[in-house]
Formats: structure tokens, C-alpha cells, sequence
């Protein structure tokens, strides 16, 4: 927003805007990453497009409601930028950025509650490096870019053009792949079916007495018929023995 848009509103209500903007904007980025987190079963990737589509969509909703006032800046960077170009002066520049630090530890204080969370704690992500610093230079850079862009060529397209370029995982909402979990699913126990369970021991004991019985009337039978071949090979013969091979059980 112009100098000249946000001289209707004194200062005092610029800045609360601010603070205001800002703490709903962590809650809704805190709150949407815890939620994500417990209702994803532990997939990373479904948990970050929970939390980057809830980002921009209430990144949308509150430029709309607070652009006007404020600018909706709630970042520090963007707010050093509007200075630069003369959208804010400088001697309310402490004054933005103190709101936006006391707005931005309101709502995660508030998102913390909702979620019966520790009100603050440390963050256990390791954040260093090289590659993570050229990642937030990249991501503020891109983010400055659309603001001047769109707000100088197309203005009210400004606020979906900026909900656009935070949705995909860029800057330091990107996971590494060390901290990445793989999703491990439960795996039931396996029982037996009645009809494959092994024989008894009294099961097994006749199964093999009446194999034993098989065989031995399979050799008997087999024995006489290589004796009728032996001896004779008219078909009467071969008549009164073949039923031998199939005695009675």
C-alpha cells in the first residue's frame, strides 16, 4: 500500500492492525502445521500441503481485511522494503516491527493453547547451514518481488498473487530428507486358519498307519501282477489278477 492510501489512519491504528495481522497469520500457520502433523499419520508430505494450503488462504483473507489499514506487511523484511521505496517512513519502522514481534509470539501462544501445548518452547529442527540460509534469501527475495510487482502494475490481485508464491514448500518450510518419517503402518497379528492347523499327534499316528496300509497293498497287488506276467500272458489271467490291485480296503 502507498504512503498516501494509509494517511487516513493514525498511527496507533496502523500498528495494532499490524500486531493483530500478524498473530492471527502465526495461528493459522502454527495451528494448521500441528493439526496436519497429528491427523497425517506421520506423512511428512501430506502434513506440509495441509499446512502451505492454510497458510495462503488465510494469507488472502487477512491482506484483504488489513491491507487497507496497515499494508499487511507481517514480516519485518517486507516492512524495511516499503520503507526503502517510501511506502512507510522510517520513523514508524520501529514501531511496525515491534507489533509484528509481539503479534507473532501472541499467536503462537494462541495456537499453543488451542492444541493444549506448551505455551513456548525451543524448536527441536535444526535450522543452519549454508543451503538454509541461500533458502530464506531466495524465499524473501521472491516474496518482495511479487509485492512490488503486482502492487505497482495490478494491486488487487496482490493479495492471491502473494498467497500463490507462499503456497508451494519454499524457504525454511522445506523438510529435509533426515527428518523425513516414514509412515510404518500396524501390521495384525497372523492366526492360523482351523482348516491348515498341523495334525495332533493322534491325528498324525493314524494318518500314517493308513499310509503305511496303502502302500503295502499297493506292493502286495503290484507283486502278484508282475507274477502273472511272469507265468502267463492269456487275458483270463490277466482277468483273475488285475482285481488284486484293487483289493478290499
Amino acid at each position: 500500500m502507498a504512503a498516501t492510501e494509509m494517511q487516513h489512519f493514525t498511527l496507533a491504528r496502523r500498528v495494532t492492525a499490524e500486531g493483530i495481522g500478524t498473530a492471527l497469520l502465526l495461528a493459522a500457520v502454527i495451528g494448521s502445521g500441528i493439526m496436519g502433523e497429528r491427523l497425517s499419520a506421520g506423512s511428512v508430505g501430506l502434513a506440509l500441503l495441509a499446512n502451505t494450503l492454510a497458510t495462503g488462504a488465510a494469507l488472502v483473507a487477512l491482506i484483504l481485511t488489513f491491507g487497507p489499514i496497515s499494508g499487511a506487511h507481517f514480516n519485518p523484511a517486507v516492512t524495511l522494503a516499503e520503507a526503502s521505496q517510501g511506502g512507510v517512513r522510517w520513523v514508524e519502522v520501529p514501531a511496525y516491527i515491534g507489533a509484528q514481534v509481539m503479534g507473532a509470539f501472541a499467536g503462537v501462544a494462541a495456537a499453543h493453547t488451542m492444541f493444549e501445548a506448551p505455551l513456548f518452547f525451543a524448536s527441536r529442527h535444526v535450522r543452519a547451514g549454508g543451503a538454509q540460509t541461500f533458502s530464506e534469501f531466495v524465499a524473501t527475495f521472491g516474496l518482495v518481488a511479487v509485492i512490488w510487482g503486482c502492487a505497482r502494475l495490478r494491486a488487487p490481485a496482490v493479495p492471491f498473487a502473494v498467497a500463490a508464491y507462499i503456497t508451494p514448500p519454499t524457504g525454511s518450510r522445506r523438510p529435509r530428507p533426515s527428518r523425513i518419517r516414514r509412515l510404518r503402518l500396524p501390521v495384525p497379528p497372523v492366526t492360523p486358519s482351523p482348516a491348515f492347523a498341523p495334525p495332533t499327534s493322534r491325528g498324525s499316528s493314524s494318518l500314517s498307519s493308513s499310509v503305511r496300509r496303502r502302500r503295502q497293498r499297493y506292493s502286495v497287488g503290484s507283486s502278484r501282477i508282475q507274477l502273472s506276467r511272469r507265468t502267463s500272458f492269456r487275458p483270463n489271467t490277466w482277468a483273475t489278477n488285475l482285481p488284486i490291485h484293487g483289493a478290499r480296503r
